[in-house]
C-alpha cells in the first residue's frame, strides 16, 4: 500500500454541472473555500464550456475571479476548446483539462465529434498551454462501459490514453462514467493502460451507480493507482450518460484511505461539513455513507 494518495476534488465542476437549479456564484465559491479549509489541494473549480449546453457553468469566469489566492492549492478548469482555454487564461486559471472518450458513440453524443476529431481540437490547446507553462489534464470517459456501446475494450482505453499523454497531458483520468465497472475489470483496465503510461500519471474516476466505486478504487490502488478523483457528498452525474449517478463521495474515499493508514492531507470532519453545507444549498441529503453514519452517531 502507498503512504499517500492524491485526491482531485471534482464537485464544483463535475459535481454541480448536472444540477437543474441555478446555484449562486457565492455558494460555489463557498464550496471551494470549504474544501480548501478541509485540506484539499487540487480542486476542479469550473468548466469554460458553452452555456447553451451546460447552463450551470455559465458563470465560470465569475467563479474563477473570486477564488482566494492559495499557493498550496491547484485550481483547475475544464476547457474543451480554444475559446474555453482563452477564457480560462483570462480568468487566471493555472491548470486546465480536456476530455474525450473511449467510445465513439459517447463522444458524438457528448461533444459532437469523433475521438480523432477531439484530438484535433485539443492540439492547439496543448500547444498554447506548453508555451504558457500551463499543465493540461486529460479525461477519458467510458473506460469500463458505455450507455450506447456496452462493454469497452481496455486496449481502446489504452490507445486513447496514450494519445493524450503523447500530446502533452501530464495526467490522464480514467472515468467509469456510468459506474458499471467491477474490481477485477477495473484492475485489468488500469493494468492495460499502465503498460503505455506511467502509473504516477494515471488517475481513476469512478461513479458509484452500482455501488462498486470504493472496491474499484482499492483494486486499482493495488495495481499502482496513486491519484483518485472524487466529489464531496457524492455529487455528480453526466447529462449525456443516461442512468449515471454521482461520483464516489470524497468523504467515503478519505475514510477508507485513512483507515488503511494512507495519508491524504485532508481533515475528514471538515470535509464532511463541506458536503453538508453544499447539500443544504441543493436542498437534499448528503450522498455519503460516512457522512450520514457520522451524523447518526453524533
Amino acid at each position: 500500500m502507498p503512504q499517500s494518495i492524491k485526491i482531485v476534488e471534482v464537485s464544483p465542476r463535475d459535481g454541480l454541472q448536472n444540477e437543474s437549479q441555478v446555484i449562486a456564484v457565492n455558494d460555489k465559491v463557498q464550496l471551494i473555500n470549504d474544501l480548501r479549509t478541509a485540506g484539499v489541494k487540487h480542486i476542479e473549480v469550473t468548466g469554460f464550456v458553452s452555456p447553451k449546453w451546460v447552463p450551470q457553468l455559465a458563470d465560470a469566469q465569475e467563479v474563477a475571479r473570486q477564488l482566494a489566492p492559495d499557493e498550496d492549492v491547484v485550481y483547475s478548469a475544464l476547457t474543451p476548446n480554444m475559446k474555453g482555454f482563452e477564457a480560462a487564461m483570462d480568468s487566471g486559471i493555472k491548470e486546465v483539462a480536456v476530455f474525450t472518450a473511449a467510445s465513439e458513440t459517447f463522444n458524438q453524443k457528448n461533444i459532437n465529434c469523433s475521438i480523432e476529431e477531439s484530438f484535433e481540437r485539443f492540439a492547439p490547446i496543448l500547444e498554447q498551454a506548453k508555451q504558457q507553462n500551463i499543465k493540461v489534464r486529460g479525461y477519458v470517459s467510458c473506460v469500463l462501459g458505455c450507455p450506447y456501446e456496452g462493454d469497452i475494450d481496455s486496449e481502446q482505453v489504452a490507445a486513447v490514453s496514450e494519445k493524450l499523454f503523447a500530446m502533452g497531458c501530464y495526467e490522464i483520468s480514467l472515468g467509469d462514467t456510468i459506474g458499471v465497472g467491477t474490481p477485477l475489470k477495473a484492475q485489468r483496465m488500469f493494468a492495460q493502460v499502465a503498460k503505455r503510461i506511467p502509473t504516477n500519471s494515471l488517475a481513476v474516476h469512478f461513479h458509484d451507480t452500482y455501488g462498486q466505486a470504493l472496491a474499484n478504487i482499492l483494486a486499482c490502488i493495488q495495481e499502482g493507482a496513486r491519484i483518485i478523483d472524487a466529489s464531496v457528498a457524492g455529487l455528480g452525474g453526466c447529462p449525456y450518460a443516461p442512468g449515471a449517478s454521482g461520483n464516489v463521495s470524497t468523504e467515503d474515499v478519505v475514510y477508507m484511505l485513512h483507515g488503511m493508514d494512507i495519508k491524504t492531507g485532508i481533515d475528514l470532519d471538515k470535509l464532511i461539513t463541506a458536503g453538508q453545507n453544499i447539500s443544504k444549498v441543493l436542498g437534499r441529503s448528503v450522498n455519503s455513507k460516512v457522512a450520514n453514519a457520522c451524523r447518526s452517531s453524533s
